[in-house]
């Protein structure tokens, strides 16, 4: 059953299309994260599906209701946690003011269970509260009433990394209960820890919707290499090298940089008009790890890093640059 269904989703606001015929559907019991920069268009979806902005075209029903149906939307949204990147509290009101507020408005029955877990400071003012325990007390809010849906804008901000941990492994227990999350972020091993699908917005289109399985293989990973000794480049002659950059040692023992890039991974690594031989060199690798490292067995490195990949790259690489979108 879909919580979540968009068809054609547009919103203008005059030259400016902040989201363009999005069409996408969200199951229930399903963590979906919507990802994209900064401006691609997420606040602005999320605005629509709350209703507190209208679309230029196209619909969307949020629990059933018609999201251009203020009274069914209203009604829909009792059964909805919120928490936006900025939860804008009254600076003057303490941490149990707000709840108080919040439990009069919507009800509060899991309020006690969730201040155990995230503790924000209750007796203090909102004016001397850290991002951090913004965060917690937005948390609580969102959760306190039981949702059947929750929507998250980037819930995890201003947190610390146990508070992190803890939150990821919330929301998974809530999943597992049958509780729906669609939250937009930017930060990819965020979105590794607790997603099932993903969608990928950019300049207020959507390029791609994805198991996250299939986002983290086209990801890949950044690899830097040092090495003591001079190795020929053509050992990362490899399906999935891309952007590669070294620092070279040619045959003659002249010392340079070259940069090479296989475009869509399936061409080899470097050409053969390029150095031949690299010291240190960096790339994003899509390819199997294993291969990688058993090409380097013979060499001796002083140092072997393999990190995740921005996922800024990844918008790059796989959707698309500005002039494609």
């Amino acid at each position: 059953m879909a919580v979540i269904d968009l068809e054609g989703l547009t919103k203008d606001y005059g030259d400016v299309r902040a989201a363009d015929d999005l069409t996408l559907t969200v199951d229930r019991g399903e963590i979906f994260g919507y990802l994209g920069p900064n401006g691609a268009g997420k606040t602005t979806t999320i605005r629509m599906l709350l209703g507190f902005i209208s679309p230029t075209a196209g619909s969307a029903q949020v629990l059933g209701a018609d999201i251009r149906d203020r009274k069914a939307l209203l009604e829909a949204r009792r059964q909805v946690g919120y928490l936006s990147d900025d939860p804008g509290f009254d600076e003057e009101a303490t941490g149990t003011e707000i709840l108080d507020l919040h439990a009069a408005v919507k009800g509060g029955e899991r309020r006690d269970e969730l201040l155990e877990l995230f503790d924000p400071p209750l007796d203090r003012q909102v004016r001397e509260y850290s991002r951090g325990n913004v965060q917690k007390l937005g948390i609580v809010t969102t959760f306190m009433h039981d949702p059947d849906l929750v929507i998250l804008d980037e819930p995890t901000s201003g947190l610390d990394p146990l508070m992190k941990q803890r939150f990821s492994e919330f929301l998974r227990a809530e999943r597992d209960r049958g509780v729906t999350t669609f939250f937009s972020s930017h930060i990819l091993s965020e979105v590794r820890r607790l997603c099932d699908r993903v969608g990928i917005i950019r300049n207020g289109r959507l390029v791609t919707v994805d198991p996250i399985e299939t986002l983290l293989t086209r990801s890949g990973k950044v690899v830097r290499i040092h090495a003591s000794e001079s190795i020929p480049v053509e050992v990362l002659n490899l399906e999935g090298v891309h952007g590669l950059e070294t620092s070279t040692s040619d045959s003659s023992g002249g010392n340079g940089s070259e940069n090479g890039d296989t475009g869509d991974g399936d061409s080899p690594a470097v050409a053969g008009e390029q150095t031949a031989h690299f010291s240190e060199c960096a790339f994003t690798f899509t390819g199997d790890i294993n291969a990688l490292l058993e090409r380097l067995a013979p060499y001796d490195l002083l140092d072997l890093s393999i990190e995740e990949a921005p996922l800024e790259d990844v918008f790059m690489r796989f959707y698309g640059g500005e002039d494609d979108v």
